[in-house]
């Protein structure tokens, strides 16, 4: 009797992770090959090489991959794996369906096994055999499995679906119910059900106290606008887990959207300390002592962000126009030439950007003013100046525009129209005391400047102010057209933030609220959407980052 032999796309079938992609990240090459021959014996399909951090990033930046087997030391690099993980979390560049395994040594187990009740999907503890990797991957991907209903809801952008798998999942306490609740309690925010997500997060930390839920109470404090209550939070969390870098993040965004740079400063650099090659916190540390006037700090920072991250989805380019003024101001030329370079790279990968075109007219207006073709600086600076009134210009261009202007004023250049500029800059943008307070910042000191913005803000708020106390006082209607009206004219997301508020709450005592409503949306689309302003902005980025 014959035996047939089975064909060869049968046995392909029959392995499940024979379509699969494998990214191995670590630095010893030993190690490295054997974790990729022990993928391939499992029947991985395809499995790549990485044996730095800085470009296993890029690498996933750029291709989502399906299993990801990382060693969490590094030797000689700041970063670990677990830093690798949280980055790409944090930024949304990891797919849900991506199995992420640490590989650690004895040492680390501690950290590693804390970081798998988060968004780890599995560990090993060095030596490990192939068995053990097996288990995990298998255990790993059923889970993947079983939630598969909540991932593909996701990739639908079917964000409330999706909540509301996680929310059914959590509530009969469903196989892998926790990380259920944590991914639904991300998408609550997301969606802006701030009271539901701090539910959910308060039944996860009743049932099983994991430190994410309690920071993730704190979150909807801010995202609630409740900022009082959110610094009392995450100051007991930071005392009870000095370690979490998060909550300094978050603690440094509720500090900056009340105006503190200088403790945002320093919430940031111990963040920084605590995750040295975290990208990110490099570059909010860096941008927040420049701020401040730390310029020692602010171009150690940068630089090391731009020498690490150039490549990387998550570099700011804001730091790069930041290190171009303080390159111009210490009359740097090589140094501000590097940084045009390294624009220009950018613009031909994204050459309809219009944030990248932004800054390139900043630097070629720096470059103008160190050869003194005061001239065509200033044509070109009244150019970028007639942008104001652009739907999409906002805080971060008006940052730019005004650091552009001050180092204008401080050249042999008549400069009639700087004041009304900066009382129009003012007027639009001075809508929290963060914005108020970078704007300030980005004057650098230039006195006139300087009080005609912090003016401007006095006078936004005394309006905010006269338009609340006259709804209070029973002209609701008055107080909205009020609002409406200064809203139009400064197009000033806190005023018309505020006309909406105030709609809301007194549309049953006003006369014809209807007529006002069309109006504020109207507005709130053109000037507070598009321009990445506005008060649910400024939560989400507690005004740390300068655009929506």
């Amino acid at each position: 009797m014959s035996v047939v032999s089975p064909h060869p796309l049968a046995k392909l079938h029959a392995n499940p992770l024979a379509n699969t992609q494998a990214l191995v990240i670590d630095a010893n090459a030993t190690s490295r090959s054997l974790m990729t021959a022990q993928l391939k014996d499992l029947g991985v399909g395809h499995v790549r090489q990485a044996t730095r951090v800085r470009d296993a990033r890029v690498i996933l930046e750029t291709q989502p991959y399906d299993i990801v087997l990382c060693d969490y030391y590094f030797d000689g690099s700041e970063m670990s794996g677990q830093d690798l993980l949280d980055e790409l979390r944090r930024e949304q560049l990891l797919p849900y369906s991506t199995v992420f395994v640490m590989v650690t040594g004895e040492s680390s187990y501690a950290k590693v096994a804390e970081a798998a009740e988060a968004a780890l999907d599995a560990y090993l503890v060095k030596p490990y055999t192939s068995a053990a990797l097996a288990d995990r991957l298998a255990s790993a991907r059923h889970r993947k499995t079983e939630l598969k209903g909540i991932f593909d809801a996701i990739d639908a952008r079917e964000f409330g679906h999706a909540a509301d798998l996680c929310l059914e999942r959590f509530q009969r306490r469903a196989t892998y119910w926790l990380y259920a609740a944590r991914i639904g309690a991300e998408l609550l925010l997301r969606l802006e059900r701030h009271a539901e997500a701090r539910e959910l997060y308060e039944a996860i930390i009743a049932a099983r106290t994991v430190p994410w839920a309690r920071l993730g109470v704190a979150r909807t404090e801010v995202a609630s606008g409740n900022l009082a209550a959110a610094r009392r939070t995450l100051e007991t969390l930071i005392g009870d887990m000095p370690e979490q870098a998060d909550s300094y993040d978050l603690m440094g965004r509720v500090q900056m959207e009340q105006g503190e740079i200088g403790a945002a400063l320093a919430t940031y650099r111990t963040a920084s300390t605590l995750t040295p090659g975290c990208l990110l916190r490099q570059q909010h540390c860096g941008t927040l002592a420049f701020y401040a006037g730390q310029r020692d700090e602010a171009i150690r920072m940068l630089e090391r962000s731009l020498a690490q991250g150039l490549r990387s989805k998550l570099f700011d380019w804001h730091s790069l126009a930041l290190l171009a003024l303080m390159r111009f101001d210490t009359k740097d030329g090589k140094g501000l030439k590097y940084a045009a370079d390294a624009l220009q790279w950018g613009i031909e990968r994204s050459p309809r950007d219009a944030r990248l075109r932004r800054f390139d007219v900043l630097l070629n207006g720096l470059r103008l003013l160190m050869e003194r073709r005061l001239a065509d600086a200033l044509e070109l600076a009244r150019r970028f100046a007639r942008q104001i009134d652009a739907e999409d210009f906002d805080l971060e261009s008006a940052s730019l525009l005004i650091a552009l202007w001050v180092r204008m004023a401080r050249q042999d250049i008549e400069l009639p129209e700087m004041e009304t500029l900066m009382s129009q800059l003012g007027m639009r943008f001075c809508s929290s005391k963060s914005a108020t307070e970078v704007m300030a910042s980005m004057a650098e000191g230039h006195e006139p400047s300087t009080l005609l913005l912090r003016e401007a803000q006095s006078r936004v708020f005394a309006i905010s102010e006269a338009g609340l106390r006259q709804a209070m006082r029973g002209d609701a209607q008055a107080g909205v057209q009020l609002l409406v009206e200064q809203g139009t004219q400064t197009m000033n997301a806190k005023l018309i933030d505020m006309a909406a508020l105030v709609l809301r709450r007194y549309r049953d005592r006003m006369s014809d609220p209807d007529a006002l409503a069309p109006r504020i949306e109207a507005l709130q689309r053109r000037y507070v959407q598009a321009s990445g302003q506005g008060l649910k902005a400024a939560r989400a980025a507690g005004g740390v980052a300068l655009r929506g």
